[in-house]
């Protein structure tokens, strides 16, 4: 046999999407040549890896004990890395992050520095919705979670990062020119909803229960991005988070009613679970987030210190 640590890693990619369209993706490659590698690598075994049945690809028994062998081996290349790095005083290792899909507005923000003074550090993001989010740090698989809205049944720490606000939203083609509306106006508009999971959803239904609204949720999208751009079609309004807005705002593609009760306002938090044992890399990350919080708050962030009580201008 003769594969290569490339061919390892591209069959691990597809065993794990299940797809070889998703891998190429993760892999930034093009289709054919992760079917390429795919094909050179199955050459090598006398039992087939895959199987496809109605266009829908399987991995194969061999081929799950073959992709769980790969994942050991590689990782025990990236360890060799790691090791010739520490060797040479370098920090290395992965950070593991998780992230609630507007969290992508904020957190490369807080990784850019620390990143650049460590190269040796891989970083895994992982960006989706709330409940993954916390059930990725409840099963301990990441160091560190971002979120707006706190667990109630995890026990955590945490440092606050930024003021989070949430808005009514509409597009600039709509008029609004009350000062100030009753929080009623939500039942006469189509609301767009975030989807199941989503922390910006559960602060909305929240907000709606609290103020005895019937609201229908006839419009349901997922991400933040995707409530947006409908928004901005004139599909509906929706509660959403200011931070993830600025531009639209901006332009006046976008405009903020104000409504009574609102903006709600939370804040994003830094969370690990209690006790947790940090790696050099997650330790160090931690450090750098105290350090350096206030200057890149100062230096990305100022506009949404500014406009925390009175909304953007």
């Amino acid at each position: 046999m003769n594969y290569t640590l490339h061919q390892l890693y591209v069959f691990l990619k597809v065993a794990q999407n299940k797809s070889i369209t998703k891998a190429a993706v993760e892999l930034h490659l093009t289709q054919p040549a992760v079917s390429i590698q795919l094909r050179n690598f199955q050459d090598q075994f006398e039992f087939p890896l895959t199987e496809v049945i109605g266009r829908k690809l399987y991995i194969t028994d061999f081929g799950e004990e073959i992709a769980i062998a790969a994942e050991k081996v590689l990782s025990e290349v990236e360890a060799i890395n790691y090791k010739t790095l520490a060797y040479k005083g370098e920090l290395s290792g992965r950070l593991k992050i998780s992230i609630v899909s507007t969290g992508k507005y904020v957190m490369p923000y807080f990784l850019s520095d620390f990143l650049k003074q460590h190269p040796g550090v891989d970083l895994i993001l992982d960006v989706t919705n709330k409940k993954q989010v916390l059930e990725s740090l409840e099963h301990n698989e990441v160091d560190f979670s971002l979120v707006s809205v706190l667990p109630d049944a995890i026990q955590i720490e945490k440092v606050e990062l930024l003021p989070n606000a949430l808005y009514m939203m509409v597009n600039a083609s709509q008029t609004f020119d009350k000062k100030k509306y009753d929080v009623s106006l939500l039942e006469e508009l189509a609301v767009i909803y975030r989807e199941e999971g989503s922390g910006t959803r559960y602060i909305m239904e929240k907000f709606i229960e609290n103020n005895n609204l019937k609201v229908p949720k006839k419009v349901e999208l997922t991400g933040n991005e995707a409530v947006k751009q409908a928004v901005l079609a004139g599909l509906g309004c929706s509660i959403m988070p200011l931070i993830g807005a600025k531009n639209e705002i901006n332009s006046g593609s976008l405009q903020i009613v104000p409504v009574k009760g609102l903006p709600i306002k939370s804040n994003w938090n830094l969370i690990w679970l209690k006790g947790k044992k940090f790696s050099p890399v997650a330790h160090a990350y931690l450090q750098f987030i105290q350090n350096e919080k206030e200057r890149i708050i100062a230096d990305s962030f100022q506009w949404i210190k500014e406009n925390d009580n009175n909304g953007m201008k």
